[in-house]
Order: structure tokens, then C-alpha cells, then sequence
């Protein structure tokens, strides 16, 4: 099934070669190291390519023209910005990616794929509230917290005209109406290719009420 979807996830973002074979070291290794350290579910990695690539690959699209940091926060397995930072080799090769893990296992699974790919990533074993201010363009975040807290991050991690990108599930616009009581934003909600009834939400604006 993940080999099927491969073609389809090549076909629905043109992908060069180049590009398709990085993703295939990326799903190797994943494959490798997922035994030993959970970085994905073991219900998921039969289906990498559209669950985790293709969820991953899609915020893409959503990067201002002129911004070039990326941070991901809580990196885990590497999603969704080593996805990012494949898709950038080729396509935006001055963009730049700071991936923020605190486990030691996961860190050394990122670095490892930063190294064997050749990325533009550099990643830091730290919690999120203990590093210091990242100054990034664009902010993601994949299936770490409630929208509450992920804003909260951001505040304090993004330039103040930079933007958030943050895939969310079913519950999304329950989880922006609350965080309305916190805090004030701008959001745009895009439909996820991977989960239709969630959302992409683009954020900006950030500032507590």
C-alpha cells in the first residue's frame, strides 16, 4: 500500500526524482529506526506516504515568498519538517529549518537524516519553553498540543511578522474558539488533502488579549 500511494503522492506534487529518492532515504530510515524508538505508530508506517509525507508535504504551499526560517517544534519522527526541508532542497535551497526535540533517541534520528539527506536543518535537544527565542518566519507544529498552548509557543518564537502553520483534526474550530479567550489572531483555515473534515490553519497576528 505505501509503495501504491508513493506513485500517487509523486504524481499529486510533480515531484523530480531527486526529490522522491531523498523521501526514500527518509522512509528507510524511518523504517530502520521506528522499531527501537516509536517515532511513528507502528499502525502508520504501512501507510508513510500518505499519512505522513503527504500530510506533511501539503503545508508547503502556505509559505510566505520572502521568509526562509522555518522552526518546528516537537519534532518526534521528523514531521512535518524534514518533509519541508526535502521539498526546500530543490525547490527554495536558502530556507533553513530549526527542528526543537527534547528526547535524545529522536534527536539523533533527525540529525541522522539531516546528515545522510544533506539538509539545511539544525536541530536542538531542548524542551520548547527552555530555548531561547528562535526568530522564525514560519512556525509548525504536528499533533503536539491544544491550539491554546501551540500559540503560546509561538508568541514567543516567531518574529513578529512571521506566520504559524499548524495542521489540526476534527476538533479544529472548537480548538480556535477557545483559544479566542486567550488570545488574539488571524487565521485561515484551508481543508487538509489528507483529512477532510480537518484543517490547515495559516496564523498570524499573535498577541495575548
Amino acid at each position: 500500500m505505501g509503495d501504491d500511494y508513493r506513485e500517487e503522492f509523486k504524481t499529486a506534487f510533480n515531484v523530480s526524482r531527486e526529490t522522491l529518492v531523498r523521501l526514500d532515504q527518509y522512509a528507510a530510515l524511518l523504517e530502520k529506526w521506528n522499531p527501537a524508538i516509536n517515532l511513528v505508530s507502528k499502525t502508520t508506517i504501512e501507510t508513510l506516504w500518505q499519512r505522513h509525507f503527504h500530510d506533511s508535504a501539503q503545508i508547503f504551499q502556505f509559505h510566505p515568498k520572502n521568509a526562509c526560517h522555518w522552526v518546528d517544534l516537537g519534532s518526534g519522527g521528523g514531521f512535518p519538517a524534514l518533509v519541508l526541508a526535502v521539498f526546500a532542497k530543490e525547490y527554495r535551497p536558502n530556507d533553513r529549518f530549526t527542528l526543537v526535540e527534547s528526547d535524545i533517541r529522536k534527536v539523533a534520528f533527525l540529525q541522522t537524516v539531516t546528515r545522510e539527506i544533506g539538509l539545511n536543518a539544525t536541530v536542538i535537544a531542548e524542551r520548547i519553553e527552555k530555548t531561547p527565542p528562535l526568530e522564525a518566519d514560519i512556525l509548525t507544529a504536528r499533533a503536539l498540543s491544544s491550539l491554546d498552548k501551540l500559540l503560546e509557543y509561538a508568541s514567543y518564537h516567531l518574529k513578529s511578522s512571521g506566520i504559524a502553520i499548524f495542521p489540526k483534526g476534527e476538533t479544529y474550530k472548537k480548538e480556535i474558539d477557545g483559544a479566542f479567550a486567550f488570545w488574539n489572531f488571524d487565521v485561515e483555515e484551508f481543508t487538509s488533502k489528507t483529512n477532510p473534515s480537518g484543517a490547515i490553519l495559516k496564523i498570524g497576528g499573535i498577541s495575548r488579549v
